[in-house]
């Protein structure tokens, strides 16, 4: 990817001001806000919500979950921006941390009431579900695209404007019920929030063109694969960031696999074909392998942030799955291996929004008979794909392409539903072209 002819700062500075002037311009359309992975989405609900208490508007800030929630909180409370009185407003079974009962100008509280006279209230759409209150001039939607329809329709009665931000690309809401009924109609709870806004009104779509999180080794690819329309840019010089390992290895496979990673920013440790049940014994082996080799090398990272170095730590590294069982195997594995305590395992769908310098993903399709539409989805490989700052290592076993060209993508398309792009299957083919020139055998 060629860097762009303006400066990435000043990019994303034109363009988060562009947002805050539309909020404050007295519009009736929602505004849309798309995001690639770590553009600075939290800053901006931030930015914005200062944005609009300073100019006297009541607004409420929707999170999805309350570790969400919190985070805002924090970033809200920061002592060294202007004064702004804060509510968080919990559901009863929440236990404030410590980080958030220490914030200033900050109240918690379970009823509406206690909280009406502050500048900005935040809480999850779950709570807001229940909230009887005034009615507030602007709503803003935080993770907007991972927000069902009918948790919308339940809050739609507090606000008159919306504020929508969110990351297409990622994944969409999910139930555990069977919902073929709604397809196709305008109320489908499955629709995601901004999807339903944008089918019943004239909305302003924004952009945010920077990716602060992607390293340029990464922020092609996904950019290519995953946001074929609304490309961006990484927010880095290729120079910038470095992984180096300072001790020496073994030389099998497992260090050419991080050496390749820290050299180019991604590998691909691939085991020999097999079918395999979902659990993968020896795929979540060769993932914790890696994770300790990186660990035990003395992996050092040099960043914009940490410009002089510094030695990874466990808690640096995550390890993605596309289900629970393999991330709860993966987890054991990790708390009984020697340095690997602290590493992170988990699915993409809890992996969303999350942040780390290196990370290890069993790949969807490693190992399977045939290629679902729940391993083929393009928002899990993206999630996957897009957690790093510095590297990303695919564990998979070989054969996936051949998997792939024997099940092209050809589920029925129902009628009244626009056509997802990007296509899994397409975004899956162009991962795997791109890890073919950082293929590691594993034996």
């Amino acid at each position: 990817m060629t860097q762009p002819s303006i400066p990435p700062a000043e990019l994303a500075n034109a363009a988060v001001a562009s947002i805050l002037t539309a909020l404050t311009a007295g519009t009736d359309q929602p505004l849309v806000v798309d995001s690639p992975p770590g553009a600075g989405k939290s800053t901006l609900v931030v930015r914005a919500a200062r944005t609009l208490a300073a100019a006297g508007e009541r607004c409420i800030i929707v999170a999805q979950t309350n570790h969400q929630v919190d985070d805002l909180l924090i970033s809200l409370a920061d002592p060294a921006a202007p004064r702004l009185r804060v509510g968080r407003l919990t559901g009863g079974t929440y236990e404030a941390p410590e980080e958030i009962l220490a914030l200033t100008d900050t109240i918690i509280s379970k009823d509406i009431k206690d909280v009406l006279s502050c500048d900005v209230i935040i809480a999850t759409a779950m709570k807001w579900a229940y909230v009887d209150g005034p009615r507030w001039q602007w709503a803003i939607i935080d993770e907007a695209y991972q927000m069902r329809s009918d948790a919308l329709l339940l809050i739609a009665k507090l606000f008159d404007r919306a504020l929508l931000v969110g990351d297409p690309g990622q994944l969409d809401p999910f139930s555990i019920v069977s919902t073929p009924r709604w397809t196709g109609l305008p109320h489908d709870p499955m629709n995601n929030a901004v999807t339903v806004l944008t089918n019943h009104n004239d909305t302003t779509i924004h952009t945010l063109p920077v990716s602060w999180r992607l390293p340029p080794s990464a922020a092609s690819l996904v950019s290519r694969a995953f946001y074929p329309f609304t490309p961006f840019h990484p927010g880095t010089a290729p120079a910038t960031r470095t992984l180096t390992l300072t001790t020496q290895g073994l030389h099998d496979p497992c260090d050419a696999t991080v050496e390749e990673a820290a050299r180019t920013g991604w590998a691909l440790h691939e085991l020999p074909p097999r079918h395999t049940a979902r659990i993968d014994a020896e795929a979540a082996h060769a993932a914790v392998a890696l994770a300790s080799r990186l660990l035990t090398r003395g992996a050092d990272a040099v960043c914009e942030k940490h410009p002089d170095g510094r030695r990874l730590q466990p808690a640096d590294i995550a390890i993605g799955t596309a289900h629970r069982e393999q991330a709860r195997h993966i987890q054991q594995l990790l708390n009984h291996t020697p340095h690997t305590r602290g590493v992170r395992a988990d699915t993409a769908n809890r992996l969303q929004g999350r942040e780390f310098a290196v990370t290890i993903v069993l790949h969807p399709l490693s190992g399977r008979r045939d290629a679902s539409a729940f391993h083929l989805e393009a928002g899990r490989l993206c999630v996957l794909a897009s957690r790093h700052r510095h590297a990303c290592i695919m564990v998979a076993r070989a054969g996936i392409t051949d998997l792939l060209d024997r099940h092209p993508s050809n589920d029925p398309v129902p009628l009244d539903v626009p056509a997802k792009f990007p296509d899994g299957w397409e975004a899956h083919q162009h991962v795997l072209e791109h890890l073919s020139e950082h293929r590691i055998p594993a034996a």
